[in-house]
């Protein structure tokens, strides 16, 4: 349940609601938005709903207790209705700029890393990504350089300023990753590993969640309410495709999920058409396709030579693709940016309470 604070509400009158919760063996999350704040409470209620709803109500300061028509709370636009914005280093996601997550799959070499990030630093993008622990389908293939490919990432931060994220595959990598990466992220493989989500939730840098590749919306948002649990509310959600049917494609890019999850969370959504894809040629028109539905951003795989890649030489961008795809990204969310206004304006609007 949600507890609504009057307008104006002393902090004296906010803590006596939290310290009500807590007494009760709850957990308290509060949101203090530009006209109200909001106490979600959480935690095994049970039996107690009816008794506690109405303890609640009769508390200073109280104006409404609602109960949420949600599975999740902290990550729902009913908790949250203003968009959340994730500031990093000197880079900001979801405050209606377009992101660009851009670099190799994987860190092979400092030479390579570098010369990759040299150029899409220079022609558009806003954050380097790079994968230092690698999960393969296969045993036998390239896993990564591990904490020298760390290393190598914290020297392109360096080189360029951008901040950097990376992918953490397991709980005893959380912290390692967490002294090199300013994001870190949650592959479609670890979606609803729920150990590492709590493990990143307690780690206070960004996450970015991306989509396991056969989990629903709700599954999706039920895993990055895992992580805002924990306590970090900054959380990127990320659309990487889903598996269907199709065999043409890697995966197949469920871009309703894009204006979908604008309605339902308040957290910023990025594409990333590379993995979704797997074919190079498909990654420019998915990321239109992307940015013109409403996406925070994109992430996309960025190689020198393709061809000589150690991983995902397919679905990664030459640099002249790259350029390509920037040209006509950005001209598509200057067209588009304020098309989408209507939409996360009723999106930000107070839910009615539900059931």
């Amino acid at each position: 349940m949600f507890v609504v604070m009057r307008t104006g509400a002393s902090e004296a009158e906010v803590n006596g609601v939290k310290g009500l919760i807590l007494a009760e063996g709850l957990t308290p999350f509060e949101n203090a938005g530009e006209d109200r704040t909001v106490i979600a409470v959480v935690g095994e209620i049970g039996k107690r709903r009816e008794q506690l709803r109405v303890r609640l109500e009769a508390t200073a300061g109280v104006t409404a207790v609602t109960a949420i028509s949600k599975a999740y709370k902290l990550v729902s636009r009913e908790f949250h209705p203003e968009n959340t914005v994730i500031r990093v280093l000197d880079t900001v996601v979801g405050d209606g700029s377009l992101s660009v997550m851009a670099g190799p799959c994987s860190v092979e070499s400092r030479d390579q890393l570098f010369e990759t990030v040299d150029h899409v630093s220079t022609h558009g993008a806003t954050i380097i990504r790079g994968g230092a622990f690698k999960p393969r389908t296969s045993p036998y293939s390239f896993q990564g350089l591990g904490v020298e490919g760390l290393r190598y990432l914290a020297e392109a931060r360096q080189r360029t300023g951008m901040p950097i994220i990376t992918e953490v595959m397991d709980t005893s990598q959380v912290d390692i990753v967490a002294q090199y990466a300013d994001i870190l992220q949650i592959g479609t493989r670890n979606m609803q590993n729920f150990s590492l989500l709590l493990a990143c939730g307690r780690i206070g840098k960004p996450v970015m969640l991306k989509r396991g590749f056969s989990g629903t919306i709700d599954e999706w948002l039920m895993a990055a309410e895992y992580i805002a649990s924990a306590g970090n509310p900054n959380i990127i959600m990320c659309e990487r495709g889903i598996r269907t049917f199709e065999t043409a494609t890697r995966n197949t890019l469920d871009l309703s999920a894009v204006p979908l999850l604008h309605h339902l969370t308040h957290l910023p959504v990025v594409v990333d058409p590379s993995h979704a894809t797997g074919k190079r040629w498909l990654v420019k028109p998915l990321a239109i396709g992307g940015v013109a539905v409403g996406a925070d951003g994109v992430m996309v795989e960025v190689h020198p030579r393709p061809e000589e890649a150690l991983s995902d030489g397919e679905q990664s961008l030459t640099f002249d693709l790259f350029d390509q795809m920037m040209t006509a990204i950005t001209a598509v969310h200057g067209h588009v940016r304020d098309l989408h206004g209507d939409l996360l304006a009723s999106a930000s609007a107070p839910a009615k309470a539900g059931g």
